[in-house]
């Protein structure tokens, strides 16, 4: 009983295993991860939001990790509270943040300042600017960047065929300091365009070229290398990872092979090919900036029965496309625990195994020791009835039931007339018994009659 009260407090609301500084800062341009140590039975589901709105997978320079969130090339927009929210059955907690980003650093000696005071613009992050040809379909969105930096900080001018973009050629998409976003792309977005940077001391530039595709209706197509073969501990938590790309948003479904001696298991299978799949709910779809859409399988307390083949499959009016993957599951590490006896076991205990069959026995020599006692005072009615009923009819002699009156009395005359008879007849049919018998009194009585005879004979007294 105590086991299994331990094991029910072990369950509980998610909680902060380590403490944080909910003060975080990060310099622009850099990359920065918001921690959240949550840990909890069963395991929490983990929700970011940034001044009360939902992070998602449509943040494209952030992206939710297993116990953080973390956050690429960090504009002056990202400055703002962020909340970590992790949530299971029995509640629910909260870890608070407040981000502050910080530009570059002007406090310099004198002397520096000096050392200092022409410095031309240079790109600081070039590796993230080395495709420099971006190919995207009508209707999604591309982000072009030119982070810089300089002294005294320099300036940014996009342009587009070589003269500067208008707000209104923009359209929706919103310029920022370093970075040019162009969302709902249309076919007259393509183009060259230039991030022109400059200050006193110097200017520099990078061109993208930027085609934008007109759709063609098509079947989908999986992107990149999702999903993975995957492994994950036995309890623990792992995902799959689908992205399609499509000229209309796709349904993705996802499913699961049943192995032969499984199908009892689900109410409803779809067959493929040669072998059966289960179809397995599905979350939100999430349509990327690139035109691709993205879907993910969430498999938490994975077991034994988790394992096997997991298939993402795409779909729209044109046709359909799929790949498959493998999740495997190690096996449990923790040794099993041996439940205490409670009255909804389906095994018995042995004071109860052994106490069944003793029962039936006592109960059974009970009956047998009264049948047998029951036999030994009143002899079976058959033979002593039938022999009375002989002795009745050869010698006139009154018969008295012995199942009525079991101390009988019989003469001797009687008893040997009755063994002589058996023994003529040799008993074909009714088997001789002889009785055990305890004589108590033997005597002899002499009659006179009228007539002047006198009659003798002797009473022997016995209990059956």
């Amino acid at each position: 009983m105590l086991l299994i009260h331990h094991l029910c407090v072990s369950s509980g609301p998610p909680r902060v295993s380590e403490k944080v500084a909910h003060r975080q800062s990060a310099r622009l341009g850099s990359d920065i991860k918001l921690p959240c140590p949550v840990e909890g039975d069963p395991p929490p589901l983990i929700m970011w939001t940034k001044d009360n709105h939902n992070i998602h997978s449509g943040w494209i320079r952030f992206r939710i990790l297993r116990m953080g969130l973390k956050i690429k090339e960090v504009e002056a927009d990202d400055t703002g509270t962020y909340i970590c929210k992790a949530t299971n059955g029995f509640g629910s907690v909260n870890i608070n943040y407040t981000l502050i980003v910080i530009g570059e650093c002007r406090w310099i000696t004198q002397q520096s300042t000096i050392f200092l005071q022409n410095v031309r613009p240079r790109f600081t992050q070039p590796a993230k600017m080395r495709k420099r040809v971006i190919a995207r379909p009508v209707g999604s969105s591309v982000r072009l960047k030119c982070m810089a930096s300089g002294n005294p900080r320099p300036d940014i001018v996009w342009l587009k065929d070589d003269r500067p973009l208008t707000e209104q050629e923009v359209g929706e998409g919103r310029q920022k300091k370093w970075t040019l976003s162009l969302k709902n792309l249309t076919p007259e977005h393509s183009g060259r365009y230039t991030c022109r940077v400059s200050n006193r001391a110097g200017e520099i530039n990078a061109t993208y070229k930027v085609e934008v595709i007109q759709r063609t209706n098509s079947k989908p197509i999986l992107t990149g290398t999702h999903p993975v073969n995957t492994t994950v501990d036995y309890g623990g938590t792992t995902s799959f990872q689908c992205k399609v790309r499509s000229d209309v948003k796709p349904v993705i479904q996802w499913l699961k092979r049943v192995e032969s001696n499984e199908e009892s298991r689900y109410n409803s299978t779809i067959e493929v090919g040669d072998h059966r799949f289960v179809v397995l709910p599905t979350g939100e779809v999430w349509s990327r900036p690139d035109g691709s859409y993205l879907n993910k399988l969430l498999i938490t307390r994975a077991k034994e029965e988790d394992a096997g083949m997991y298939i993402c499959l795409g779909a729209n009016t044109m046709g359909y496309s799929f790949r498959s993957a493998f999740l495997t599951v190690l096996p449990d590490t923790k040794p099993p625990i041996t439940p205490m006896f409670s009255p909804t076991s389906s095994s018995l205990p042995w004071p109860v195994i052994i106490g069944i069959p003793a029962g039936i026995v006592f109960i059974f020599g009970t009956v047998l020791l009264w049948f047998c006692q029951s036999r030994k005072h009143c002899p079976p009615p058959s033979a002593p009835a039938a022999a009375a009923q002989v002795l009745q009819s050869s010698h006139r002699l009154p018969y008295r039931d012995p199942e009525k009156d079991c101390m009988s009395s019989m003469n001797y005359e009687e008893y040997l007339a009755q063994q002589q008879l058996l023994l003529t007849q040799g008993a074909p049919t009714i088997p001789p018994k002889i009785y055990p018998k305890i004589y108590t009194d033997i005597h002899t009585h002499t009659h006179s009659h009228v007539d002047g005879k006198v009659h003798q004979h002797q009473h022997i007294h016995f209990q059956c």
